[in-house]
């Protein structure tokens, strides 16, 4: 069963530093404009770490400037080690009372039906970039996500004094931390932790990362990867769809002629925002500048595509398009968005997949397809860094 060790964490100073100052969005949602935005929000903050840039003046590359800057903030006292090895959990609060609460510690890199499960198939996405960095830092600077299968392990985590370190981010999610160093709590974590598997949520490519780092440099410390992990309960989760957005597809296309090939197309009207409200309530659909059409599988839809799952079905029409263009949005109205600019051609709008989905794909061993799930809020960057160096 998967190991979960406590670890001696580098965290902000916060007599120095004011934690939102510091954190950073996990580092594949950062584009350059929010980069330039956060990197001059404070000389200190995360996301110079995770996204560095070439330096210059010193020669230094992008990875060398990172582990130059990380040891330049330990050096002066801006980030600091904890005395003892501990856990810390971690609760993520959004502005509508929405709550996740998880524990961030090293969790073992062993897979298999009894240790870490991939819950989702990825898409093609080059690795060297956060290997060359985890080669240069030799630190963990942000945490995959994992979400475990035992029952209990939010029972277990501090609820009852005010948190060592908070942050709010710029969406209003308030970011809450406590040290967890006693022995008994720490060793009650693991525990419930090792006893059923984990699966992986979000960070597939930086556990790969941390697989094959492990592989070129073995060792008890990268034998293990820096973790967010949180119970796979329906109290713990928000998990919402991410949406198909098209482009690039031959002029005069019918798309909704070849969605009639595995789907029942019912129009619902035309583009606008009372239909958009019609359909933004967790619907299968297809968005185009004619209008909106709901989709319901037709016989045999099901079957051919092996599962339930929206992405799944869609996947179908999507493998008999001539070439196009194929891109994610995160809200109904990003995706609309992207139609009625003329950015896209359509959009599909997906239905979030359950928690149940979730586990039960797990326990039989399958992935789901790429991007079926997007976990919000998301951890971020800069709450505790974890160095594999003692």
């Amino acid at each position: 069963m998967p190991e979960f060790l406590p670890f001696p964490g580098l965290r902000y100073d916060s007599g120095r530093v004011s934690l939102d100052a510091v954190i950073a969005p996990p580092y594949d949602v950062v584009d350059a404009a929010e980069r330039a935005a956060l990197a001059a929000r404070h000389r200190a903050n995360a996301v110079l770490l995770e996204l560095p840039e070439d330096d210059r003046p010193s020669g230094r590359d992008r990875y060398a400037q990172a582990a130059h800057l990380l040891a330049e903030w330990t050096d002066d006292g801006l980030l600091r080690r904890d005395p003892a090895p501990s856990l810390y959990a971690y609760r993520m609060r959004t502005p509508d009372g929405r709550a996740t609460t998880g524990v961030l510690g090293a969790l073992g890199l062993d897979q298999g039906p009894r240790g870490v499960l991939p819950h989702e198939q990825t898409l093609p996405k080059p690795k060297s970039d956060r290997l060359d960095l985890l080669r240069a830092t030799r630190a963990n600077l942000s945490p995959i996500w994992g979400l475990s299968m035992a029952d209990g392990l939010s029972d277990l985590l501090p609820s009852d004094r005010a948190p060592d370190a908070a942050a709010v981010d710029d969406d209003g999610v308030v970011h809450e931390l406590w040290v967890v160093d006693d022995d008994a709590t720490v060793g009650a974590i693991g525990a419930t932790v090792a006893s059923a598997p984990v699966v992986l949520a979000d960070g597939h490519h930086r556990f790969e990362t941390a697989l094959a780092y492990h592989a070129e440099v073995p060792g008890d410390a990268s034998a293990t990867v820096l973790a967010l992990v949180v119970e796979l309960s329906e109290r713990e989760l928000s998990v919402g769809p991410i949406h198909r957005v098209l482009s690039g597809l031959p002029e005069g296309i019918d798309l909704v002629d070849a969605f009639a090939s595995w789907f029942d197309v019912t129009r619902v009207g035309d583009l606008d925002e009372r239909t958009v409200g019609a359909v933004d309530q967790g619907a299968l659909a297809l968005v185009a500048p004619a209008g909106i059409w709901l989709l319901t599988a037709r016989d045999g839809t099901l079957e051919a595509a092996g599962s339930d799952l929206d992405t799944s079905q869609v996947a179908l029409v999507l493998a008999e398009l001539p070439e196009h263009e194929l891109e994610f949005r995160y809200s109904v109205g990003a995706a609309v968005d992207a139609v009625t600019s003329g950015q896209a051609q359509a959009a599909i709008l997906i239905r979030p997949v359950t928690v149940d989905q979730i586990r039960s794909w797990a326990s039989a061993g399958r992935r789901m397809p790429p991007k079926s799930t997007y976990f919000y809020p998301k951890p971020r960057t800069g709450m505790v860094f974890r160095t594999l160096d003692p």
